[in-house]
């Protein structure tokens, strides 16, 4: 950290590997973190670990070789950005089936993923005419940023891409030859999880964004850039962009949506109360409580004091 550097050190990561026993692991890195004064969240399964934590240099290193010791996450994959102040309110590791939901038994991305493309080659194939790029994400993260010329495909949740593809699978792959496809996702674990499902069923050129678009806007010139828009990320920043500068959205306190500019500026929108995404759907009774709860949050503010925080659209960390 230079001394123009934010104070908090924010690192999402994960690692496809086989942990044979979750809870023997849990509580140490708990307690590590927790000694550290790390918040954030991370999700250990039989496939793996994933998360995002922030705290001060120190903390985050002490964290990383003790996850780094862990069996098989000697190359963890790791982005990391600065924040101003701690973009979380708190500090939990969960044991989960799955560290990426996508409820396909018999996925194994430890052995069977696509392969990897490094941000600096990225764009030669993304360039090319017989590739196919797929954006891994949610509908709500791809409407406020994405590669140009990516296909959405409007999926609400992760675990949605499986029966999404399947659908779409014979026009796709309509044609002579077999396309390449690349996809991409926020840190790298939805698209490396997706290449695996597609090898699965029996796709061969199957690529995927190493270290995800936070990599790629770390690593790529704005000038060269394909991004397009801004990228959301699953903690109290909302979004970043090129060069992980903080972006421009807020967040909708009532249904956890990404709100841009023209969104504030509707009628619809009242800060922590309501957003033109879901000012329909509300009743003026959860208004009401909405408007308290943000009273309360902005009296916490004054005092120094935490409130709770946000809770993130479908639960996802990091990724």
């Amino acid at each position: 950290m230079t001394v123009t550097d934010p104070p908090i050190r924010v690192v999402a990561l994960y690692r496809f590997t086989t942990f044979a026993n979750c809870d023997a692991l849990r509580a140490p890195l708990a307690a590590a973190c927790r000694a550290g004064g790390v918040c954030g969240t991370l999700l250990l399964a039989r496939e793996g670990i994933n998360g995002t934590i922030a705290g001060t240099d120190a903390a985050i290193d002490h964290i990383l070789a003790h996850i780094r010791a862990l069996p098989g996450c000697a190359t963890l994959d790791i982005s990391e950005s600065r924040a101003e102040t701690m973009p979380f309110h708190r500090m939990k590791v969960r044991i989960k089936r799955e560290i990426v939901t996508m409820g396909q038994p018999g996925i194994d991305p430890a052995t069977h993923a696509g392969q990897y493309v490094e941000p600096k080659d990225w764009n030669a194939l993304i360039d090319r005419r017989d590739t196919i790029l797929i954006d891994t994400r949610n509908d709500y993260e791809v409407a406020i940023g994405s590669f140009a010329g990516a296909i959405d495909p409007g999926t609400r949740s992760f675990r949605d891409f499986p029966a999404w593809f399947l659908a779409r699978k014979d026009d796709l792959l309509a044609g002579d030859r077999r396309p390449r496809i690349a996809m991409f996702c926020t840190g790298g674990i939805r698209c490396e999880k997706a290449t695996a499902f597609l090898k699965a069923q029996g796709l061969d050129e199957v690529y995927h964004l190493k270290g995800g678009i936070l990599g790629y806007l770390e690593a790529i010139p704005v000038e060269q850039s394909r991004w397009q828009g801004e990228c959301f990320v699953f903690d109290q920043r909302v979004a970043v962009g090129h060069a992980l500068a903080p972006g421009s959205h807020d967040l909708c306190h009532a249904c956890r949506m990404p709100v841009g500019a023209r969104d504030r500026a509707s009628p619809l929108y009242r800060e922590g109360v309501s957003c033109p995404a879901c000012h329909a759907d509300r009743s003026e009774e959860q208004r009401t409580r909405y408007a308290e709860r943000h009273r309360q949050t902005r009296l916490a503010d004054v005092r120094g004091h935490a409130h709770v925080g946000a809770i993130f659209p479908s639960g996802d960390v990091s990724d």
